[in-house]
């Protein structure tokens, strides 16, 4: 909830004011003078602050009000400050607009005007501090990142960069790593990460996946075979392991892997040797595993289809992958990767962002292809990346950029409050404010 701090050394004043806003669901901090609204601005959450410019008996000068709205600054700079004037105060009040003050009301004031002003300069900071809070998270990220080998990595999101911070974090030792999620959200490309920024950059970085090998031939691609040790083996093979010898191996897709592999494979992690198909020589490697799985190894440990000594070998470090529709700022970015210089329209950008994209990231990017070949010039809509009939759980996509007549109505029947008008029409408060200004709507 809301809370609004009133100002005001007239005790009618205060019990007016707070019983206006709690009647509209705020809450209400009472000061009677500057010292006790420096005070509750310090210490307490406060949205929004309405001063008197006079705290003194027969002073009407206005000059505790400015030194009162100059503290309150001090101690928050991103307070919204509404001045309560009388009018041989107006020129000062103005003054201090231009210094920042959010708005100023003579007395008597207007409560429908006195309300709406709360509204929007409520909604206003809270926008203020959401594209601050961004900007904060995209300059961490920049500093973090600045350094770092992401291999074309695509994200804002800060569940993403959660994981990208744990895998330059773990990219520097060289421990078993596990990554999970499900198919198309990035495991491989998580993988290249660590692989890029660890010691072992300059060394061999092998992929294998071990969904795709078959049961007969598991051994011969993980360790490797003699010439004659199987039918069709012609000629010696050398196996994922040694290949990596001194590098990485990827594991993708481990949760496939058969209990024969597996058992082979646990040995190999905890002793470094293996002897390959058909030979009595044992072999030593050096290999740092990553592996990767879409599947809940610990419900297979439970059915017997998973080893789980294995299964704790591999995952000395997880890092799990959030689901595409679950990092939601994620999708625009990767749209304008996949589709460089196109022009999305409203109801694309909805539908993309509505869209539950059970295939992820790699559904997404061929959902880019198909809208780019089919139409490979001009504005896109939803329908062009076959998302016409997306809905969400609580709203309808809108299938049109609002009219000048609708805004209006709009802001007409929600009393000018611009965080009902932007729900009404599915936007951001932002996305709003742009297309009052472009259609000249005061607000």
């Amino acid at each position: 909830m809301d809370k609004i701090l009133i100002i005001d050394d007239n005790p009618a004043v205060l019990q007016s004011l707070s019983l206006l806003f709690e009647l509209h669901d705020y809450q209400v901090a009472l000061a009677s003078s500057p010292f006790e609204a420096e005070q509750i601005v310090r210490y307490q959450r406060i949205d929004l602050a309405i001063q008197d410019m006079n705290f003194s008996a027969d002073t009407t000068s206005g000059e505790e009000g400015k030194a009162l709205f100059y503290q309150l600054r001090a101690i928050n700079p991103n307070l919204p400050i509404i001045l309560l004037t009388a009018w041989t105060e107006l020129e000062m009040a103005i003054s201090l607009v231009k210094a920042g003050a959010a708005d100023y009301l003579a007395k008597p004031w207007n409560d429908e005007k006195l309300l709406i002003s709360v509204a929007n300069l409520i909604a206003l900071g809270k926008a203020n501090q959401d594209s601050q809070q961004l900007h904060r998270q995209e300059q961490e990220r920049s500093d973090f990142n600045a350094d770092a080998q992401l291999c074309g990595l695509i994200y804002k999101s800060v569940a993403m960069q959660r994981a990208v911070e744990m895998a330059l974090q773990v990219a520097k030792s060289d421990v078993s790593v596990l990554i999970t999620g499900a198919n198309g959200s990035g495991k491989e490309k998580v993988a290249e990460i660590i692989q890029a920024n660890s010691r072992l950059v300059n060394q061999p970085f092998i992929r294998v996946n071990a969904g795709a090998l078959p049961d007969s031939l598991i051994e011969a691609e993980l360790f490797g075979a003699e010439a004659g040790a199987y039918t069709g083996a012609n000629k010696q093979r050398i196996g994922r392991f040694e290949a990596a010898d001194g590098g990485t191996l990827f594991l993708d897709e481990i949760g496939n892997l058969p209990l024969s592999g597996q058992m082979k494979l646990l040995r190999v992690l905890q002793t470094g040797e293996f002897e390959r198909l058909g030979s009595v020589e044992t072999r030593k490697v050096n290999v740092r595993v990553i592996s990767a799985t879409n599947a809940q190894l610990l419900n297979d440990i439970a059915a017997g289809r998973f080893r789980e000594d294995l299964y704790y070998r591999l995952n000395v470090i997880e890092i799990n992958l959030p689901n595409l529709k679950q990092r939601t700022d994620d999708i625009l970015p990767l749209v304008h990767h996949f589709l460089p210089q196109r022009v999305l329209s409203l109801s694309a950008e909805k539908a993309l962002c509505a869209h539950s994209w059970p295939g992820n990231v790699r559904e997404l990017e061929n959902a880019c292809k198909r809208a780019g070949v089919l139409k490979p010039q001009g504005e896109l809509d939803a329908a062009d990346f076959g998302l016409t009939q997306v809905q969400t759980q609580t709203t309808q996509i809108h299938n049109h950029e609002p009219s000048k007549q609708e805004l209006q109505q709009a802001m007409h029947q929600c009393e000018g409050v611009i965080a009902k008008v932007a729900r009404q029409f599915g936007m951001s408060r932002q996305a709003l404010y742009r297309r009052l200004q472009k259609h000249g709507i005061d607000y």
